[in-house]
């Protein structure tokens, strides 16, 4: 029987990213994610449903992730569907979660969206050179090297 197994989501982070390394050196970042839904009702009442999943990104993305996104920044993510389940300590009871596993995203955006800047309070604004402020205003000439082959 053949399966497909594909989430794609555009959305705001809930809280900053949460990022831990393994022993073995493996990224492991998770934050939450808060996609919107706008529809109207058959008696012409407008509504906004709200449904928050919790996403999983490892290696590489993860620490792109933490280092570039905080609180109430957008997010186009695509991965996969995965359940968790456990056994409640307390309880004794069967838990389960079902959360996505990121594979690929993009930020969407720009600097000045809410919530600049990550967790940790790296984020890209802060790495960047400042704005040049000079008197006048000239558009800056093009670096180039008249020995490039191409």
């Amino acid at each position: 029987m053949a399966s497909y197994n594909k989430v794609i989501l555009l959305g705001n982070l809930t809280r900053d990213p949460e990022v831990r390394v393994t022993p073995g050196g493996m990224s492991i970042c998770k934050f939450g994610l808060a996609v919107n839904r706008n529809f109207t009702t058959k008696d012409g009442e407008k509504r906004e449903e709200t449904t928050f999943v919790d996403i999983d990104a490892f290696g590489r993305q993860a620490e792109v992730i933490a280092k570039y996104l905080g609180k109430g920044r957008s997010i186009f993510v695509e991965g996969r569907l995965r359940l968790d389940q456990w056994d409640d300590k307390g309880s004794g009871e069967k838990r389960s979660k079902l959360g996505v596993v990121l594979e690929n995203f993009q930020f969407v955006g720009g600097r000045d969206d809410a919530g600049a800047g990550g967790g940790n309070g790296g984020g890209y604004e802060q790495s960047s050179p400042p704005p040049r402020t000079t008197g006048r205003q000239s558009t800056p000439e093009p670096d180039v090297d008249e020995d490039v082959p191409f």
